[in-house]
């Protein structure tokens, strides 16, 4: 009954952590804002930090099944 949720919440996490950093690698590639208003310093780190933890959650999740 438990492996469900933890199956469905870890695709969640991984799925977003991975699109966020695809999403901020290209933006930093292609020499774009990540955040509007941010140093760009500040922002990709927070963008990189947020996406590597939910890839780290996401893996959490799948190996807790």
């Amino acid at each position: 009954m438990e492996s469900g949720p933890a199956i469905f919440a870890g695709a969640v996490f991984a799925l977003f952590g991975a699109g966020l950093l695809v999403w901020t690698g290209t933006r930093l590639w292609r020499r774009e804002p990540v955040g509007l208003g941010v140093s760009r310093i500040a922002s990709s780190a927070l963008a990189g930090m947020a996406g590597a933890v939910a890839l780290t959650l996401g893996g959490y999740c799948l190996t807790r099944l």
